[in-house]
């Protein structure tokens, strides 16, 4: 009985071990395909966040030292086809409608700036191309073949061990 014990134990170590170089951790997090293409910028006074949301330019512009949305500032963009003001829809949030769609490439901004006696130029690149999603992995016949002689070569080995137990308390 202990050597049944001690074989099924052994199998089950011999699982543990990883195969192929695959990594077996926890499975990264799904792509999410709602997330919005978006550009990041940031100087000593202001940090911008800009999303492409439908055909709109929607801009994000924060204090970069206190995280404060910056009000009443004039918003300008340059680049990627557009050029012109942004108009303040909230509270450090700027909306530039978008006449055309934007084809998908990294398309460079010019953010200007200007909040009371604070100016600035920030530059930053808007990606509008799709994130590309990992293929899942997929069981080939090679690991089937492995496994299933793994199981073969354990069942064997286990009515080996049972046959030669028998024998054993036969007396033979």
């Amino acid at each position: 009985m202990r050597q049944i014990v001690a074989v099924a134990l052994f199998a089950v170590a011999l699982s543990a071990f990883g195969h192929g170089g695959e990594d077996h951790g926890a499975p990264p997090p799904p792509v999410s395909q709602g997330v919005a293409p978006r550009a990041l910028a940031a100087t000593e006074e202001f940090e911008v966040v800009a999303a492409l949301e439908g055909k709109q330019l929607v801009v994000y512009v924060d204090r970069f030292a206190s995280n404060e949305p910056v009000v009443k500032a004039k918003v300008e963009i340059e680049g990627a086809g557009l050029n012109g003001l942004a108009v303040e829809a909230a509270p450090g949030t700027y909306v530039m409608d978008i006449a055309a769609a934007m084809p998908p490439a990294k398309h460079a901004l010019t953010i200007s700036i200007e909040a009371g006696d604070t100016a600035d130029l920030l530059t930053a690149t808007l990606d509008t191309l799709l994130p590309v999603v990992a293929d899942e992995h997929v069981h080939n016949w090679g690991e089937r073949v492995v496994w299933s002689l793994a199981a073969l070569l354990l069942v064997s080995g286990a009515l080996l061990i049972v046959r030669r137990n028998r024998k054993k308390a036969k007396g033979i």
